[in-house]
């Protein structure tokens, strides 16, 4: 009797541990910001959706492609700008979804007046080098005629910083205006130190779309695997938009351990809302401004149909009934 229950322990035991080798375990690198929530979220769902994430979180979306590019990554969520250079790199990745758009203001200092672009001349602008917001700037300064540089001599002077340094440059008046991602800039603003000039989505770009992407090898040879990811996320995204007292539970106390206030993170979601939607004309369009505009430097630039696939993210979307 002992034997025969000592073997249905050993069996039990197989049993568990072929369970555990066969929950998925995905590498997810992600940023601490306000609209890449929905992204975090995925984390604390996977187990029902039968994954395993290990989340690293970076400073910026460069850093993201830079990890893919070693293989230290399965999927990346950065803004399209860096997926875009990374792909022109040669990092192996596809753009597979969408999951935030907006996320940017130009912000400048309140006792200034800056109330247009135009206003700019003369002005230092931080901004976070390689970033959407990089593009967009660019794209606002050429439309009005304004050129710019990091040395002074140009009608606007460039100071590249991070995103909270960014704030710090502004508070400290380091800086006169800022191009900003949220919830820093509603952050500046709420704060005092900071004055809306515009939402920067009135050039071709219009509001950019935060991307998703997998690495070429998890998205064709992991196929089971990339399949439970993408239900996932299009679970934790329909949670976010669907019930945002969740979201803004979980982006305040998880994320940002209660260093935003509720205002800060309702008025950063009302500028960069969660979605799931990419398109390959917005990867291009986004591309053609990079190029135009000179951000990124990419010796070769990507066409979007090569490498925007959306037959994962539509597949997961008609499963869970998600228009």
């Amino acid at each position: 009797m002992t034997k025969v229950f000592g073997s249905i322990l050993v069996a039990a035991a197989l049993l568990a541990g072929g369970g555990a080798r066969a929950q998925d375990v995905i590498r997810l690198g992600n940023l601490k910001l306000a609209h890449f929530g929905a992204v975090s979220y995925i984390k604390e769902i996977a187990p029902r959706c039968g994954i395993r994430i290990e989340e690293k979180v970076f400073a910026k979306g460069l850093d993201v492609m830079q990890a893919m590019i070693a293989g230290e990554l399965d999927v990346g969520a950065t803004a399209s700008e860096a997926a875009i250079s990374g792909r022109a790199g040669g990092a192996p990745i596809v753009a597979v979804a969408g999951f935030a758009r907006g996320g940017a203001r130009l912000v400048a200092r309140p006792e200034l007046g800056v109330k247009s672009v135009a206003q700019l001349k003369g002005r230092r602008v931080g901004v976070t080098r390689g970033a959407i917001q990089e593009v967009l700037l660019m794209a606002q300064l050429a439309k009005h005629g304004l050129t710019s540089a990091p040395a002074p001599g140009k009608d606007v002077q460039l100071v590249y910083l991070s995103y909270p340094d960014l704030n710090q440059a502004l508070l400290g008046k380091q800086i006169d205006a800022m191009m900003q991602s949220e919830p820093q800039s509603s952050q500046a603003i709420n704060k005092g130190f900071g004055s809306e000039v515009i939402k920067p989505y009135d050039t071709p770009i219009g509001e950019p779309v935060r991307t998703l992407v997998m690495t070429e090898q998890f998205y064709r040879e992991r196929r089971p695997a990339a399949e439970k990811f993408m239900r996932c996320f299009v679970e934790a995204t329909r949670t976010f938009i669907d019930q945002p007292a969740v979201a803004e539970k979980y982006v305040r106390e998880s994320i940002f351990k209660n260093q935003i206030s509720s205002d800060d993170f309702q008025d950063a979601i009302r500028n960069s809302p969660y979605s799931y939607a990419l398109t390959p004309q917005h990867i291009q369009v986004t591309t053609d401004i990079m190029v135009k505009t000179g951000v990124g430097r990419m010796a070769r630039a990507p066409l979007a149909r090569d490498w925007v696939r959306t037959d994962l993210l539509e597949a997961a979307m008609k499963s869970l009934g998600v228009r």
